[in-house]
């Protein structure tokens, strides 16, 4: 594991009971890594480890040169500046949300390179007109976004969130993601995001840990791991490509963005906002035909995209995954293409054929 000043570096190995864990893996020093696996599989152990509420007999953490956990050396809890999300918000009842926000400001411990100020969490996540409100009177996804507040107001070196929407319902989800999705952009130091929705993963992670019965199968980029043939993100029934997208330009009278990734330009409905601006674009692999002779003509399908064959894999009897790059010379994004048995004969495709990618959905996900 290399050595370092900046990002994190870990490993965690020993028995608690009768689960073994086995855990190492490196993560950069900003942006969102998603812990990502079954449940069962030790994503929340190693988020305890971190946060040094688990030790185990082999352990190393060091986060951004300061080492934090070395055989006998060990950083107490206490003392290690971690903002901690749990699944449940946990909030003071006897606080008001404002209340609850400053004592998450009384914990701060020494000074931190990128102070948060208390106006500005409010305004990040939209707190202002809870303030003055009990924690027994929020929705669950309201009590998660002050629990939100509290932990980074504490001034952490490392944010560390448990499946913070694992207790919500579908519409609470859907509220809280958007005020997740602005923190990624606003925040400015690391955080790990656990869960076992692959769609969070997809909309909040830059780089992926994924987990499997207390080890590590791959650490890397989130867009190439879901691409990996070698993995089995890209077999699930929901496999999907996410790319950043560059902004590029509207077409106005028909409600539509242009947006720009590696090797290709698509039409997405939705505004996307300023040009110059990114978004992220999910495809799903089912939203994905593949076309061999041309470009087809007299089609509704509006991305009809130039992509080179890198190989394929049966995830059915009668179904085909197909790993494709954008491009005629196969250079740019990674695209998933499920299509049938049948057509991957009849059509005579094989790795290295250059094809056009008929993409009929594109997701805009709501992250600015």
């Amino acid at each position: 594991m290399p050595h370092g000043g900046s990002g994190i570096e870990a490993a965690f190995t020993g028995r608690l009971g009768g689960f073994a864990l086995e855990a190492r893996f490196a993560a950069p020093a900003q942006g969102i890594t998603g812990l990502f696996g079954p449940s069962g599989c030790g994503k929340t152990t190693v988020l305890r480890c971190i946060a040094g509420l688990t030790r185990l007999p082999g352990g190393h953490l060091r986060v951004n040169g300061a080492v934090w956990q070395d055989g006998r050396r060990f950083l107490a809890p206490h003392r290690r500046p971690v903002g901690y999300v749990f699944q449940e918000a946990s909030l003071f009842p006897h606080l008001s949300v404002t209340g609850n926000l400053r004592y998450g400001q009384r914990r701060v411990r020494g000074t931190a390179p990128h102070p948060v100020a208390f106006d500005d969490v409010v305004d990040l996540l939209g707190l202002a007109p809870l303030l003055d409100r009990p924690p027994m009177v929020l929705s669950g996804g309201e009590r998660q976004r002050v629990a939100l507040g509290r932990a980074l107001l504490t001034q952490p070196r490392l944010l560390l969130m448990d499946e913070p929407l694992a207790a919500l319902d579908r519409a609470s989800k859907e509220d809280i993601l958007p005020y997740l999705e602005r923190l990624h952009a606003n925040l400015q130091i690391p955080a790990f995001y656990v869960s076992h929705d692959l769609a969070e993963v997809e909309r909040l992670a830059d780089t992926l840990v994924l987990m499997d019965a207390g080890r590590v199968r791959a650490v890397g980029p989130l867009a190439a791991l879901l691409a990996d043939p070698a993995l089995p993100l890209a077999r699930l029934p929901e496999a999907a490509e996410v790319m950043d997208a560059t902004v590029v330009g509207h077409e106005a009278d028909y409600g539509l963005a242009v947006l720009a990734v590696p090797g290709a330009t698509l039409l997405v409905p939705g505004a996307a906002g300023p040009v110059g601006g990114t978004r992220r674009l999910r495809i799903a692999a089912s939203d994905v035909s593949l076309c061999r002779d041309g470009p087809p003509t007299g089609s509704s399908v509006l991305n009809v995209l130039p992509a080179r064959i890198l190989g394929a894999e049966p995830v059915a009897p009668h179904q085909m995954t197909v790993f494709l790059a954008l491009g005629e010379a196969g250079d740019g994004a990674a695209l998933l293409a499920r299509i049938t048995r049948k057509s991957w004969d009849g059509l005579g495709l094989r790795p290295g054929l250059t094809v056009h990618a008929l993409v009929k959905s594109v997701a805009l996900l709501d992250r600015e």
